[in-house]
């Protein structure tokens, strides 16, 4: 894992916005109809290609494919993975059950997006079946960025816990045999981005976001408990993969809301410790989370772990003034009390779930940048 030695470093969570066209192939692949294999092989080429230079012209030291292969960040996963099947029923957010007028905009603005509540369901034994998608998809990406493009680059995958709340169950016995069949499949891929030599990012909103979904009826406590299986899931995936070489990603749901419901950070913070990873990323640029550092100070970052803390928000068009960006990136090495364990980064993805984009493309090129110069300015205070 990279350290900012002598200046701040920066990264992004992973997703980033899909062109119009490849965000028209994915929807229809996912809807099942027949895709012409070259049109979207070519497809991918230019976006990747595309994606990799916007990050480079903005400044972008760690960087990635920008998920532009997959339909949604986990819920691409039936593609990859047999036992899925019909339609799941998946509880809606507390912020959009008390006001349904966020359920109406949301469908209004996004009218033409992937599938995000209404994905498969597990109806049989799952299987992880096809490894050529995650093959191209990490051929493709080196194939896309030019040497020394990047001072590190890496490949997103879902946490165990999320594909489980995600694609529900309706076979096993069990939610834990159920997480537990999910983490041993998802070595596979965990593997396959491991062994190529990047770094594997989890991605697990579950061990917040569900709070208000999928365990809304649960007091904290439960949750809590039901975290740490879901903690346990993460690290029994990642068997024999060196924590240095995985970050995890923990955030509260990324969507423009209330988020009156989340859970504080403190609380799930000592497991999020746990997870055998050697950085962590989180949200602390958006409006609910922003007083969060506090959190830090009480619970103090491992000496193993990096924190890449969220200092662009990716749910809103604003584009941070550099001068916001280097404060709240001092605040965070003040919490962690190590210059060099701390990565600038942003909130969330910016391309979560195909055609359902927040934020649009030209100012996600814009905040990527205002990032670079937020942390150039924190360098300078930093280092002097």
């Amino acid at each position: 894992m990279l350290l900012s030695r002598d200046r701040i470093l920066t990264t992004h969570v992973g997703s980033l916005p899909r062109n119009q066209r490849l965000t028209d192939l994915l929807i229809r692949r996912e809807d099942g109809e027949a895709i012409d294999a070259t049109a979207l092989a070519g497809e991918f080429d230019r976006s990747v290609t595309e994606i990799v230079r916007h990050q480079v012209d903005a400044g972008i030291d760690v960087g990635n494919d920008g998920e532009q292969q997959r339909v949604g960040f986990q819920t691409y996963i039936p593609e990859r993975m047999a036992g899925f099947g019909g339609v799941s029923k998946r509880k809606i957010a507390r912020d959009y059950a008390e006001t349904p007028e966020l359920i109406a905009m949301f469908l209004q603005r996004f009218p033409h997006r992937a599938k995000i509540t209404n994905t498969p369901q597990a109806i049989a034994e799952l299987k992880y079946t096809d490894t050529s998608q995650i093959d191209d998809e990490i051929a493709r990406f080196k194939r896309c960025v030019p040497r020394d493009a990047f001072a590190e680059t890496f490949m997103t995958a879902p946490s165990p816990g999320i594909v489980a709340t995600t694609m529900v169950n309706a076979f096993y016995d069990s939610h834990e045999a159920y997480l537990m069949t999910i983490a041993r499949e998802l070595r596979t891929e965990y593997r396959a981005i491991h062994d190529a030599g990047l770094i594997l990012q989890i991605d697990a909103p579950d061990l917040a976001m569900e709070r208000t979904m999928t365990f809304q009826d649960l007091p904290e406590s439960e949750f809590l408990k039901v975290a740490e299986i879901h903690v346990a899931a993460i690290n029994a995936a990642l068997d024999g993969i060196p924590r240095d070489r995985v970050r995890l990603h923990c955030c509260f749901g990324n969507w423009e809301g209330p988020h009156t419901h989340d859970i504080a950070l403190g609380s799930i913070l000592p497991l999020l410790y746990r997870a055998n990873t050697g950085a962590l990323t989180l949200e602390f640029a958006n409006p609910r989370h922003q007083h969060e550092y506090e959190a830090l100070a009480a619970n103090r970052l491992p000496d193993h772990m990096v924190l890449l803390p969220g200092v662009i928000d990716t749910t809103t068009n604003f584009v941070e003034h550099p001068q916001v960006v280097a404060k709240r990136i001092r605040e965070a090495v003040a919490a962690v009390g190590d210059r060099e364990r701390v990565i600038a980064s942003t909130d969330c993805g910016f391309g979560t779930f195909t055609g359902r984009e927040w934020v649009i493309a030209p100012i996600v090129w814009q905040k990527l940048a205002a990032l670079r110069e937020g942390a150039d300015i924190a360098s300078r205070a930093l280092w002097g």
